[in-house]
């Protein structure tokens, strides 16, 4: 398996984040890896009707612009949020997000 890329702070960019987050299913997964005391599997908390590479692929374009970290262990991959590296870049834009997204869910 090769090996997770993360940009590095000062390389995450605003249409990364934006675009990453436009994606419905995307947005959500990343609603729930907030929502999350802890780093959780890609499988907890993607939809469970979803294919291992569809949740990969989600995943990726969310480590890709900076928004998770991902982590090997064992067999399960552990995903955290990168609140504090995306905030730093854009200050409130993932809580304005989320307030947003709440709002407008049904």
């Amino acid at each position: 398996m090769r090996p997770f890329v993360h940009p590095p702070r000062d390389e995450i960019t605003l249409q990364g984040v934006l675009h990453a987050l436009a994606d419905p299913v995307r947005l959500d997964i990343f609603r729930r890896l907030v929502d999350s005391a802890t780093g959780i599997s890609c499988v907890k908390c993607a939809p469970p009707e979803m294919a291992k590479s569809s949740i990969s692929h989600h995943f990726q374009v969310l480590r890709e612009a900076g928004l998770v970290r991902s982590e090997k262990r064992g067999t399960e991959v552990a995903n955290a949020p990168r609140l504090d590296d995306v905030d730093a870049r854009f200050p409130g834009l993932v809580a304005s997000i989320m307030r947003a997204a709440e709002r407008a869910a049904p």
